[in-house]
């Protein structure tokens, strides 16, 4: 009997592990064809119907092929960094709500996990950049590991603004607290400053300086081939995913979908109030289903990662990539005063409103 709370958290790991690694899969065909078609090329499109298992054929000839590492590379060290990048990438759903209290854990200080958790996917990085005894590898570790730390401040500093208006590290607490308004209505600055330094610290073009394949090759990645370049591979796109659910949990109410037209009935209402009025009992009948609302939970949750994910692509393929010191410049000397700016700012006026949640007082 003891071993029956082991199997069920093994269980529950598997059940959000397996779709978010299917999901990362998937992300990078949705990529390919996005890209292709703003570029107005084909993309994958071969293998499975549109190009539908590109993703397990790329995964199939990576696992397949033969590793060759660096005869002067740390080898556990060398093999030990991607480990962590993907680990620590992962880490970070155990805390994410699909719905009202489905979590993994629905921690306390889900925040500052989540914040933990991202800092300590740096050193994965770290280790694997100065392992492989490649100037080209270590130049890349160190700007992704100076990239990540700087612009990890912005993205603390806008988290701390949605904080300061919901009085919880609970990231359960912060999505209820929007089933009046969305947050990106009274700090949509705010939002784009967190979207900016989101690109930054998932190493996205048009900030993606530490893999710059004009400058370093594949930077950190360079020596890196076969199964582990497949778990920084995994890691990124994870990152991106991970970073998509915040934004809309913090900015767009994650899985509420008050402000969404996921009902039928909702549409009718604009095209037959009359049948709309007739068929009012029946539609309070089907959202008190338990399975009907999460099945609603989940899809508007789904609808504003894909939403910002798209949006994640159509920045790499609009912008062209900026020098390293431009990237630094443009986050110490432009995002952090506006940052710190607001972080003065809101408190004075949530004070001049007296509404300051009781939790902060």
């Amino acid at each position: 009997m003891l071993y029956i709370p082991t199997l069920i958290s093994i269980i529950e790991v598997l059940l959000v592990t397996v779709p978010i690694l299917m999901v990362v899969a998937y992300v990078t065909v949705a990529e390919r064809k996005t890209m292709a078609s703003m570029q107005r090329r084909l993309g994958p499109n071969i293998v499975g119907y549109y190009g539908l298992l590109q993703a397990f054929a790329d995964a199939l000839k990576l696992l397949l092929k033969e590793y060759v590492s660096p005869t002067q590379a740390n080898f556990v060290l060398f093999f030990l960094g991607p480990i962590i990048t993907l680990i620590f990438s992962l880490l970070g759903y155990a805390v994410i709500p699909f719905g009202p209290g489905v979590a993994l854990s629905d921690l306390n200080l889900g925040i500052l996990y989540m914040l933990a958790v991202s800092s300590l996917a740096t050193y994965g990085i770290l280790l694997a950049g100065w392992s492989a005894n490649s100037k080209y590898a270590f130049l890349g570790s160190l700007r992704s590991t100076a990239q990540l730390i700087s612009y990890e401040l912005i993205l603390s500093s806008a988290i701390l603004l949605v904080v300061m208006l919901t009085g919880s590290l609970n990231i359960t607490v912060n999505v209820e607290a929007q089933r009046t308004v969305w947050f990106i209505l009274p700090l949509f600055p705010i939002f784009i400053i967190f979207f900016i330094g989101a690109v930054a610290e998932t190493n996205r073009a048009p900030f993606d300086l530490a893999e710059a394949e004009s400058e370093l090759v594949s930077g950190f990645m360079t020596e890196h081939a076969a199964v582990v370049f497949v778990f920084f591979f995994l890691a990124e796109y994870a990152s991106i995913v991970l970073i998509c659910i915040l934004t809309s949990i913090f900015f767009l109410g994650g899985y509420l979908y008050d402000y969404l037209p996921f009902s039928l009935f909702s549409l009718v209402q604009y095209i037959n109030f009359d049948f709309y009025l007739e068929n009012l009992e029946y539609q309070k009948t089907l959202f008190s289903n338990p399975m009907v609302e999460g099945l609603l939970y989940a899809l508007s949750l789904g609808v504003k990662t894909c939403i910002m994910i798209f949006t994640f692509i159509w920045v790499r393929a609009s912008f062209p990539r900026i020098r390293f010191d431009q990237l630094m410049s443009f986050c110490w000397t432009i995002l952090l005063p506006l940052v710190i700016a607001f972080v003065v700012l809101i408190p004075c006026i949530l004070y001049c409103f007296e509404i300051i949640p009781s939790n902060i007082m």
